[in-house]
């Protein structure tokens, strides 16, 4: 085709009016370009625009920057701190309080325990002092009624007199009682042992175990139970209030009462005896003489005759060494 036709020129020539550059050479240090065989893959080449994979032009996405707390939450987390703080300081205050309340009512409890204690022991104390003076008042109608069950009519053959329940039960049962000897002396004196005991309207045998002429005392002892009187553990005193409990001429459950004229020490072979003024007779031989603790200190024996108001008793402790029984 003849030039000038218009269209590009066949055997790959330079097009007209086009600047044909000539191929890179190689230099020193330059890459040598990859000699490929038949077969062998190309090697794999990097996008355009370098290793971050962009395209010429692209720009890559900045990081979103790191968020600040706003204002609110400024300000909130110091006030939480700060009311956490201050509710904290309350709570240990108020527990400080209810400690300090806690030991002051322990204290308060202690301190009126203790008052009570003291008042309690106070009014126990007086509880016993008011015992004692009513068990020191003399009354012969409350010492009447506890003795009369313990006192006895005694019958001895054709004689008459008292005897009295005391001490702890027998050996081998019943109980003892006391009398005069002068009371029982006949049956004794007969060989009999046997003497009965009348109470209101009931009667008991008894047996005569012992006897202690000169002292004018005898041990009585019978099957049936019965309450055994209390031994005084003191001596009688000058003015003592005393009860004479017995069967003047047969008279039983009768009661009598006086004071302690005197205590009499035994004398030229006489016993000692306890001087009363409180009125016997015939028949309270053998009594109880009893004081105001309900306690016997004697046992009456006689009177004196062509006189009035002068009893006399065996002290009981007399007794008590005689026979080993209250």
């Amino acid at each position: 085709m003849a030039e000038g036709d218009g269209l590009p020129a066949v055997g790959g020539g330079p097009t007209p009016g086009a600047t044909w550059s000539p191929p890179l050479q190689p230099g020193p240090g330059s890459p040598q370009p990859a000699v490929l065989g038949p077969g062998v893959p190309p090697p794999s080449v990097p996008p355009p625009g370098g290793p971050t994979g962009l395209w010429p032009g692209a720009q890559p996405t900045p990081a979103p920057p790191p968020r600040r707390p706003g204002l609110l939450g400024r300000v909130a987390v110091p006030s939480l701190v700060a009311v956490l703080l201050v509710v904290t300081g309350v709570q240990a205050y108020q527990i400080h309080q209810l400690t300090d309340r806690l030991a002051d009512t322990d204290r308060r409890w202690d301190a009126g325990r203790q008052e009570s204690q003291t008042r309690l022991g106070g009014l126990e104390a007086r509880a016993t002092e008011l015992e004692s003076e009513i068990g020191a008042a003399f009354d012969p109608e409350a010492i009447a009624a506890a003795v009369l069950p313990s006192v006895f009519r005694v019958r001895a053959g054709q004689y008459t007199g008292s005897a009295f329940a005391v001490g702890e039960p027998a050996t081998d049962g019943g109980t003892n009682l006391l009398t005069n000897f002068h009371v029982v002396e006949e049956v004794w004196e007969d060989g009999d042992r046997q003497v009965f005991l009348e109470l209101t309207d009931q009667r008991f045998p008894a047996t005569i175990v012992e006897v202690d002429e000169a002292n004018d005392l005898a041990q009585l002892q019978t099957t049936s139970t019965f309450t055994g009187l209390v031994a005084a553990p003191a001596a009688v005193r000058s003015g003592q209030q005393i009860v004479v409990v017995g069967a003047p001429l047969g008279l039983a459950d009768s009661v009598t009462s006086g004071v302690v004229s005197a205590f009499r020490e035994a004398e030229g072979g006489d016993p000692p005896v306890i001087q009363f003024d409180a009125p016997i007779n015939e028949g309270n031989s053998g009594g109880p003489v009893i004081n105001g603790e309900r306690q016997v200190v004697g046992v009456a024996t006689a009177k004196a005759r062509d006189a009035e108001g002068i009893g006399l008793a065996v002290p009981i402790a007399t007794a008590c060494e005689s026979f080993e029984i209250c």
